[in-house]
Parts: C-alpha cells; sequence; structure tokens
C-alpha cells in the first residue's frame, strides 16, 4: 500500500508540473528597435579616418608637445592618447588618405618626425 500511495502521489506531482502552459509576451518601446538597428549599423561600419601622429613619449612630454602644435596647427584640435606605456600627440581627423598626406607634408616642414599610421575606423 505504502508503495502504490508514492507511486500515485510522484505521478500527481509529475503531472502537475509538466501539464503547466504558458506564454511570455514582450512589451518594448518602438525606439528599441531604431536603436538597435543604428547600433548595429554602426558596428558594421568599415569606414576609417586618418591621423597625424606628432610623436609619443612621457605625459610632461607629451603635454608640452600638444601646446605646441595647438600654436602652430590649431585646426588639427591635437589630444593626448595614451596607449601603454606612452602618451601619443595626435592631430587631425581626415576621411581620406590623400587629404591625410597633404596636410602631413606641411605638418612635416615643422616637425619632421611626425607619421601618419594606419586609419582607426569610425565612432558614432
Amino acid at each position: 500500500m505504502k508503495t502504490l500511495a508514492s507511486i500515485l502521489f510522484i505521478t500527481c506531482f509529475t503531472y502537475v508540473g509538466f501539464g503547466q502552459q504558458g506564454a511570455v509576451t514582450i512589451v518594448q518601446d518602438k525606439k528599441i528597435d531604431e536603436v538597435i538597428k543604428l547600433y548595429q549599423s554602426s558596428g558594421s561600419s568599415s569606414e576609417s579616418y586618418y591621423f597625424i601622429q606628432f610623436g609619443f613619449g612621457s605625459s610632461n612630454w607629451a603635454s608640452s608637445m600638444k601646446k605646441k602644435v595647438e600654436l602652430d596647427f590649431p585646426e588639427l584640435r591635437p589630444k593626448i592618447d595614451f596607449r601603454t606605456p606612452n602618451y601619443f600627440v595626435v592631430g587631425g581627423r581626415f576621411d581620406s588618405k590623400m587629404s591625410a598626406e597633404r596636410k602631413h607634408q606641411e605638418v612635416r616642414k615643422k616637425y619632421p618626425s611626425s607619421t601618419l599610421p594606419k586609419s582607426r575606423k569610425k565612432k558614432k
């Protein structure tokens, strides 16, 4: 009798446990779909830009170099990038390599150690 009661008990709970059916409905704002599309399009973009690198060194060196470049070429809006272990002074944001090379020729007269590194991907 004990085994029959145990089997009946287990069967009832199994039936009740697996017998449930449910439906999940998700309600979200329509703007979320627009944001997702925008995010996906920005990540898949292969567009890139070019910049001029004036050099690299310590933090003090980078600060002084940035000030010099701001005086000589304010339209390039120089900034300091930190990539371990150096500080890089970079400026400009050119859509084509040709325009970057033209400006780099002008910059090299004042800063002969400047370079034109590989392009970076655009961030939107």
